[in-house]
């Protein structure tokens, strides 16, 4: 059997639980490729290293979910806008909010830095656009134009236009030092999701839900290219550094175009759904995409990719097509120059003065307002040492994440030419089946290289055998595949690539004589029915007890269904009821808190993940809904007079306090974890922190 190993495009290279509540945004580090920032409907941003499994800094301040966020240029600040129209600032080396900006009526869901200055865009659903001056702290020109939506900005690389995208179709360019609106682009045919401009020339791109890419000339302000070719809304574009061609993601897939001529140079799939970002680093994409309260990202391998050449008939020629030239052998397009300084200070500052007579422009001062909620606005560093690498290296010359930063190692992809055993000889190998990420079968392999992956995670599933190439001391040109089985954690994943309690390896023959011999029918059916007659009874047994519940619960009597949960001593069946409570937290009342929060203790500390996650779950439903109450209750001075009611309550918020003190100290313990466990138990610490006082 022959094994040929080839490393393949694209893969996945790393999936986290990023927020305790879904996440609404991302955006990653342009300069480095190695910074992500997310926002999520728990109203905080975090701080990301692209492949580490934990958060280096919570941002916390806003009072509702986060909805856009970017970084400048040297990805040592951050903003994010909201949905109540507040945005905030960060210094993340100094780890501290630097301005809370208030101007916008509805949610900002588009957020720019200047290239050069001391400014940032931002972009609202009550389709207006604003001009921060974040020294100043106050809005100098709003641009009014959009009738909807404005969905992406850009500044030029010059510093002097800005470019914004909206859900009116429409693509717009503004010049900052004039204050006005130079050109708008039309041929877009539904909402315009991205813009960006190409890194030197002249060009605008933009991406649209229409599926197409469209490349706009900004001197002639004319259209010179349209892609037809997208199967989904393009949700992010990205230009080459040197500008040679431009990147379009779209669902699962990664398009590679070229214009003048329009011309496709290559299609990757990749499995990364509704990628949200794009960025270069060390001639890789590294790509994110969110669903719910996970991250995941992505590496395409752009040394891999084709990048020139052209497409005729669907086939793409290796020799490239050259850019328009004058006799002179330069680009006929203009490009841009950029100053040495900040973006002519001076203009802007004539701008900002001129915007204070504009009834179109906004200034205001500080207020004591904006003050109070700096203030209560906080950087948490859940990861110094992370921290103290990235933004506080030793030397400021050699900045971590450092330009120059080793690429992700790509996995093998193994193709055989043989799919059977080798016949029986001096040496025997052990052929052990490959179970992909997704769960699907992709066939047998004799050796492997294990890859080196950063998981987000501190539960792991009982591993499988691992298989070690050795030589053969009588041949030793022929390896030889030998098992190793690693020490099981005892910790069962809710998602798991192999069956428990089945091996393959018991199905093959472990003989290393010529006489060996496969494992006949009969045998092969014994090992798989092994434990089938009790996983039936124990089935079964579970079938008629969550009829019982299900029969309770359809009297419309929560709390007696929950009670006969319990009280069947069996934790499947608590999980499944919880399951259906989650779902609907309207259901939590404070008499169920009493009767499920020592039941809750077991699931915090069951070796099932499915039961740690659903246990984290309630708990956290609880704390929010019942602390408040509870504390209260307990705080309040004693009433006067017989008040039964009250004391009912007072009963149960003690008896409800008691058992959450007992739970803290579980809690406590395995938020010392690391991973996306350890952040979920970090998080409900958190919450708990009035029981630790």
């Amino acid at each position: 059997m022959a094994l040929t190993n080839t490393i393949i495009t694209s893969w996945k290279l790393q999936e986290i639980v990023a927020h305790s509540s879904n996440v609404s945004s991302l955006v990653l580090g342009k300069a480095s490729g190695r910074l992500l920032a997310t926002g999520g409907e728990d109203c905080r941003v975090n701080i990301w290293a692209v492949s580490k499994p934990n958060c280096i800094m919570s941002l916390t301040g806003h009072t509702s979910p986060v909805e856009c966020i970017q970084f400048n240029c040297s990805e040592e600040r951050v903003v994010a806008g909201s949905q109540s129209g507040s945005l905030r600032l960060w210094d993340l080396e100094a780890a501290k909010i630097l301005r809370t900006l208030m101007g916008h009526k509805a949610s900002v869901c588009s957020l720019d830095f200047h290239p050069m200055g001391e400014y940032l865009a931002s972009g609202s659903v009550d389709s207006n656009i604003k001009l921060w001056d974040v020294r100043r702290k106050g809005c100098v020109f709003r641009y009014k134009g959009h009738t909807q939506a404005v969905r992406c900005l850009a500044f030029s690389p010059d510093g002097k236009w800005l470019a914004s995208a909206s859900d009116d179709s429409t693509v717009k360019l503004w010049d900052l030092i004039a204050g006005k609106m130079i050109t708008e682009f039309t041929s877009h045919t539904s909402a315009v999701n991205v813009v960006q401009f190409h890194p030197n020339e002249y060009l605008l791109a933009s991406g649209s839900a229409d599926r197409t890419v469209k490349l706009w000339d900004l001197e002639k302000f004319n259209m010179i290219s349209s892609s037809e070719g997208e199967t989904g809304v393009v949700r992010s574009i990205l230009f080459n550094p040197d500008g040679s061609c431009l990147y379009s993601g779209s669902e699962n897939t990664l398009r590679v175009y070229g214009w003048e001529p329009d011309r496709c140079f290559d299609v990757v799939h990749v499995g990364w759904g509704k990628v949200s970002d794009l960025a270069i680093s060390n001639n890789q994409m590294i790509a994110v995409s969110y669903s719910q309260n996970n991250v995941s990202w992505y590496v395409v391998d752009l040394n891999r990719v084709k990048k020139s050449g052209s497409v005729i008939q669907g086939l793409i020629q290796d020799k490239p097509i050259p850019a328009p030239t004058s006799a002179l052998g330069t680009t006929l397009r203009r490009n841009y120059e950029r100053p040495t300084t900040s973006c002519t200070g001076q203009e802007m500052k004539q701008s900002s003065e001129a915007d204070r007579r504009s009834p179109e422009g906004e200034r205001r001062s500080p207020s004591s307002e904006d003050e109070k909620e700096d203030k209560e606005s906080s950087a948490e560093i859940t990861n110094p040492e992370d921290y103290k690498e990235i933004f506080q290296p030793r030397s400021a010359i050699s900045r971590t994440p450092p330009k120059r930063t080793e690429p992700f190692t790509a996995p093998l992809e193994h193709s055989f030419s043989e799919s059977v055993l080798e016949k029986p000889g001096p040496a025997v190998k052990i052929v052990t089946p490959v179970i992909d990420r997704a769960g699907q079968l992709k066939g047998p392999i004799t050796s492997s290289t294990p890859v080196q992956r950063v998981e987000p995670t501190v539960i792991a599933a009982a591993p499988r055998p691992v298989a070690v190439v050795t030589t053969s001391v009588t041949s030793p040109s022929r390896p030889v595949v030998t098992t190793t089985k690693p020490k099981p954690t005892g910790i069962i994943l809710s998602t798991r690539n192999e069956p428990i309690g089945l091996n393959a390896g018991d199905f093959l023959s472990h003989a290393r004589n010529a006489k060996a011999s496969v494992m006949g029918d009969e045998e092969a059916l014994a090992q798989i029915r092994k434990g089938h007659d009790t996983m039936c009874v124990m089935l079964t047994s579970r079938y008629k007890n969550l009829d019982t519940v299900r029969s309770v619960w359809a009297s419309g009597d929560v709390k007696t269904s929950l009670d006969s949960a319990v009280s069947m001593n069996d934790l499947s069946i608590v999980v499944d009821v919880l399951n259906i409570i989650n779902r609907k937290p309207s259901l939590w009342k404070l008499d169920l808190c009493t009767s499920i929060l020592t039941q809750i203790e077991e699931l915090l500390q069951s070796k099932y993940e499915s039961y740690v996650q659903t246990g984290c779950i309630s708990l956290k439903l609880i704390l929010k809904r019942f602390w408040p109450l509870i504390s209260d209750t307990l705080t309040a001075p004693p009433s006067v007079g017989v008040d039964i009611t009250r004391e009912e309550r007072h009963r149960k918020c003690k008896a409800c306090y008691k058992q959450l003190k007992n739970l803290s100290n579980v809690v406590k313990n395995r938020a010392e974890q690391v991973g996306r466990h350890g952040s979920t138990f970090k998080e409900l610490q958190l919450l708990m922190a009035p029981l630790y006082c």
